[in-house]
This record gives C-alpha cells, structure tokens and sequence, in this order.
C-alpha cells in the first residue's frame, strides 16, 4: 500500500481535537468528533490492505492480527503500566475498583461494554476515569474480529457484492444509531451496532480508491476544501448537547471521507495536510491518543481546584512528548519484524493480556488495596 502523508496530517486533525476537549477547552466544543475521524481512517486504512492482499492471493488472518497486535497492543501496555503507581498514589478504594474492572476490560477489549453499563461519556464524573478513552479502541477491535473473516469469506463474490453488502450493514448500522439515541444513549455512543457504520465508510472509500483515481482539479479542490469545512464545522460547533452518534455524525465522518478521497498532494488541503507538523503530530497520534485521557484524569484528582486553562495546554503540549517517546521507544520497535517475530508478538499479546486481566481482578478481590490507607 503507497503511504500517504495526507492520512497522516488527518490523523492530527483528528486527534488534536480530542485531546483540546477532554482538556476543558469550550473552543472546540465537539472535539469529541475526532474519534469518529479515527474510525473512518482506521476502516480505510485497513481496507486497503486487505484488499490488496486478497487480490494478490497473500491475505492471512495470522498476518491480519500480527499487524494489528504489532500496532495497537505495545504502546497500550505501556501506558497501562504506567498509570498503575499513578493510580496507587491517587486513586481511593472505590476508584481502585473501577480501575481494577476497566484494567482488566481492556486488556479483553471489552471496555465498551464496561463504560456502557457504567457511566455517560459526557458526564462530569467522566473526568475521573483514567481509561476511558479506551472504549474506541474496543469498538475497533472488535469490528475486527468480524470484518476481515467477511472479506475473506465473501471475496469470491465479487467486488459488486462485497460493496452492496458493506453499503447495506452500514446504512442499517446508521439507522440503527440514529434510532437508538432517543432510548438508550448510552449504548448508542459506545457499542459497535451504532458505530460500524463509521469504519464500513472509510471501508468504501478504499473500494473506490482501488477501482478509480483520486478526483483530480477543481473537483479535487472543492472536494477537499468541502471535507475540510465538514471536519471544522463539527469540530467548533457541535457540542454534548446534540445526539450522537446520529445522523449528526455524517457531518465529521463525510468530511473525513471526502479529505481521504480527494485531498491529494496536488491540492491545497493536500499539501497542508502533508506539512511536516501535521505529519509528525498524525505518526504519533495513536500514543497522544493513549496518554492523553490518564493524563488529564491524574492532574485533576491531585489538584484541590479545576487546573488552569494555562496548566492543561501544558499537559496537552506534555501529551505529545510523552506520545513521541512512546512511538520511538514502543511503537516503531515492535513493528519491526526483524526485532520481534509473529510468534513473540502473540506470545506477548497473550501474556500481557493475562497479566492485565490478573491485576485487575486483584484490584478488584481484595478492595482496592485498602489498606494503601491508614484506618
């Protein structure tokens, strides 16, 4: 697959949001559109590959899941480790608990499920949970475990078919969110029923791509500037008032798709988006995405008063040093197949989770470690 910076530089677009918002910025008020961003790019993306490893008759699922256990599972260890002294150090017993269950959610890939039950993402109490961000990878998980069997089962089907089939779940998928909102919105944000629809659109756009050229002139221009004006508008003016995801949702995701489709190097939100700064700030998004949420959670448990506006900029310029470090020292490392093999990388990926899951439950059985505190 031929890299683009432009995917790169719409990364940052997407994840300078989220972390502006989780860090109380009114500014950008639906920061919280950047995740739906990332679903649209991770379902282009991966799409991508597969297809062209079907067509050249190489896809594996091993190698499917070797990929993404290379990319998803080091930097997620890391930054669960290092919440643990964090969360010795701040957390009550109660709140130990909860770490204890999302910790061991996690390492499963089921915290979704977990912040369903448990809490509102929009919530004030939502500041308070150092993993909560981590209910988006679990929806991208677990679409995974379920689209690349699709694709490799109805492959002899034919391209036609296999389009028709993705556009039809995923037009349901959407109705079904756009239904469910007005009983259950909790559900609604945080399972994969309501949020399929996002990936299956990055899923068509790579469809589209491999089949026909990126849009080129004017077409390419207004294409992209549209997706641009999409992604800002959602960005700065929705808010946690609106329904989502909902019909509201193609606002940001039909913007990113048009970015993907038509922002090429030879237009103007093209080359902005391959400037080296955005591309930079986008190779090191999946770790900012990682540290940013525990970060700001730990800063306001210590502090008696909501931090300053000053403060948390820092802890959001601190956030992308902290991803640098983990995407040089982790990240690039275990991508490395010379470093590492298929069958360290599962080791590892089953050793880590059992670990996890193993911390967590001792979180849970014996309170929160209440004796941490004295009587």
């Amino acid at each position: 697959m031929i890299y683009r910076k432009e995917i790169d530089g719409l990364r940052a677009l997407a994840v300078i949001p989220v972390i502006l918002f989780h860090a109380g910025f009114a500014a950008v008020s639906g920061g919280f559109v950047g995740v739906d961003v990332f679903f649209v790019i991770s379902g282009y993306l991966i799409t991508s590959i597969i297809l062209e490893e079907l067509a050249a008759g190489r896809f594996t699922v091993a190698g499917f899941y070797e990929r993404r256990a290379r990319r998803i599972l080091p930097a997620l260890f890391f930054v669960l480790l290092a919440c643990l002294p964090l969360a010795w150090w701040l957390l009550l017993p109660a709140e130990m608990v909860d770490f204890g269950k999302s910790m061991a959610a996690v390492a499963v890939f089921a915290s979704n499920i977990l912040f369903w039950l448990q809490t509102d993402y929009f919530a004030a109490t939502a500041e308070q949970i150092p993993l909560l961000h981590t209910w988006s990878l679990a929806v991208e998980e677990q679409y995974y475990l379920v689209f690349p069997l699709f694709m490799l089962l109805a492959w002899g089907l034919g391209k036609r078919w296999l389009v028709g089939l993705i556009s039809l779940v995923a037009l349901l998928s959407l109705g079904w969110s756009e239904w469910l909102w007005r009983g259950s919105v909790e559900a609604n944000f945080y399972l994969i029923p309501s949020r399929a629809w996002e990936l299956m659109l990055g899923a068509l756009a790579a469809f589209y791509l491999q089949n026909k050229a990126s849009p080129q002139g004017m077409l390419a221009q207004a294409g992209s500037l549209g997706g641009l004006a999409l992604l800002g508008y959602a960005v700065f003016f929705f808010h946690d008032g609106i329904p989502f995801p909902s019909l509201y949702a193609l606002v940001p995701t039909v913007g990113a798709l048009l970015l993907i489709v038509a922002a090429t190097p030879a237009t103007w939100v093209g080359k902005l988006l391959a400037s080296p700064p955005l591309v930079g700030i986008g190779l090191i998004s999946y770790s900012a995405y990682l540290w940013h949420q525990p970060l700001f959670v730990f800063a306001r448990m210590q502090a008696l008063d909501e931090p300053s506006t000053a403060f948390m900029a820092g802890l959001s310029v601190l956030t992308l040093v902290l991803a640098w470090f983990s995407w040089r020292f982790v990240e690039k490392p275990f991508r490395d197949r010379s470093r590492f093999t298929r069958t360290q990388i599962f080791s590892g990926a089953v050793i880590g989770s059992l670990l996890f899951i193993a911390l967590g439950a001792a979180l849970v059985l014996t309170d929160g470690l209440a004796s941490r505190f004295a009587e």
